[in-house]
């Protein structure tokens, strides 16, 4: 038997069952969807983690809040007792300092709800905020309470319809207050674009505004009698001098810590690169569990073109026995049933790929970042063709060893 009448066997085995060869594929469609899905939410996942840390130099320290149960002193480092560091330790450059809130922030008309960061100087110079329209404001205007505001990319973008420069000296209202903006950050970009909407939980700089440090503790979170914020979220970013310095400048920060509140477990000091390989493992890690349920779920869609091939077995157990006794070989028989189950898995791993090019469409009404990928998509096709073949071997292999006597005398 031709390899060329084979494959019309196939084609008039599934044009003759097109809704049945449909049903069992469907399956394969959603399976094939979700892996491409959860492939693409897990790279949007790493870009935006990426996103977060990029602007952190490799000698940069975050020090942040400790959480847990662990944590049971409430005493907390002041902004004057970070920013004396660089004073007190060898390996220390400069410590910046900020706080964050989220809140509705004006102009006109337009409002939405970003994340306001207060910093000083230093914060921004060690995490490279760089204004593509004009300038960032100092630790001055910071002391004399000035009202200047810095805005993301996608924050001017969306506030002002598009003309990012022209928010330059326009005055925007967060909490309330009135702000004057002075610059306009230059776009990080990466998962998140150009973004003709902001979200307040978004963790990149085109997302956020900042403004002075002192004056975001003012107008916008309130202060507690030790001059940090009752209601922000405080950390500090330090630099350490060079590479070679950031382990030693963590264990004076942390020394310096316990010898100025009592206790260096109240807050957690961590460099650039431990922080961003933790975060990026936590996003593959649920990218993979992800992906397990998705390929479940090919693995039970298997089972459907299993149980569809034996039946078709069944059906068609006279025809083998003819084919059988005019010659064709057990090989051919064998082939034939295992493109038929190739055929139906190939089919719905392609209309679960052309499916997921709706995905951003989608996923654009919900909070949830979207980024496509080929790897994905060979990914979703490829388990959905291995399925198809594993699954078809059983009911192939069984048709091929049937005898002809038996096959022609079924009823």
């Amino acid at each position: 038997m031709r390899p060329v009448e084979i494959l019309r066997s196939v084609f008039l085995s599934v044009t003759s069952n097109k809704f049945r060869v449909f049903l069992t594929s469907l399956g394969i469609i959603i399976g094939t969807f979700t892996i491409i899905l959860v492939v693409g939410i897990g790279k949007a996942g790493e870009a935006q983690v990426a996103d977060q840390y990029s602007r952190l130099s490799v000698e940069s320290i975050t020090i942040a809040r400790a959480r847990g149960s662990g944590v049971t002193t409430t005493a907390v480092l002041s902004k004057d007792e970070a920013l004396a560091m660089p004073e007190s330790l060898q390996n220390v450059e400069s410590v910046g300092v900020s706080t964050r809130i989220s809140s509705e922030i004006a102009a006109g008309a337009i409002s939405t709800a970003v994340t306001i960061q207060g910093i000083n100087e230093a914060y921004a110079d060690i995490t490279h905020l760089e204004p593509l329209y004009g300038t960032l404001f100092t630790d001055e205007d910071s002391l004399m309470r000035s009202r200047y505001a810095v805005l993301g990319y996608n924050v001017a973008n969306y506030l002002f319809d598009g003309d990012i420069e022209a928010a330059i000296d326009q005055t925007v209202l967060i909490k309330g207050a009135s702000f004057t903006v002075v610059g306009v950050l230059d776009r990080i970009g990466g998962s998140g674009g150009i973004s003709t909407s902001v979200s307040a939980d978004s963790t990149s700089a085109d997302d956020m505004a900042f403004i002075p440090y002192d004056v975001a503790i003012k107008y916008t979170s309130g202060t507690t009698r030790s001059g940090v914020s009752s209601a922000a979220q405080v950390s500090f970013v330090a630099l350490a001098n060079d590479i070679d310095s950031v382990k030693p400048a963590i264990t004076e920060i942390q020394e310096y810590i316990e010898d100025t509140i009592g206790s260096a477990d109240v807050y957690s000091v961590t460099d650039a690169g431990s922080v961003l390989e933790s975060a990026q493992a936590t996003a593959r890690t649920m990218s993979a569990l992800l992906i397990a349920v998705a390929i479940i779920v090919l693995l039970v869609s298997g089972i459907g073109i299993m149980n569809v091939l034996m039946v078709a077995v069944q059906e068609r157990t006279r025809e083998i026995g003819i084919l059988k006794s005019i010659g064709a070989a057990r090989p051919v028989i064998l082939a034939e049933f295992l493109l038929e189950a190739t055929f139906i898995s190939a089919f719905g791993g392609l209309l679960g790929a052309g499916l997921s090019a709706i995905a951003p469409w989608a996923l654009s009404f919900t909070d949830i970042s979207f980024m496509p990928s080929v790897d994905g998509i060979l990914l979703g096709i490829g388990f959905s063709v291995i399925t198809g073949i594993i699954s078809g071997f059983y009911p192939a292999v069984k048709a091929s060893g049937l005898k002809p006597i038996d096959a022609l005398n079924y009823e």
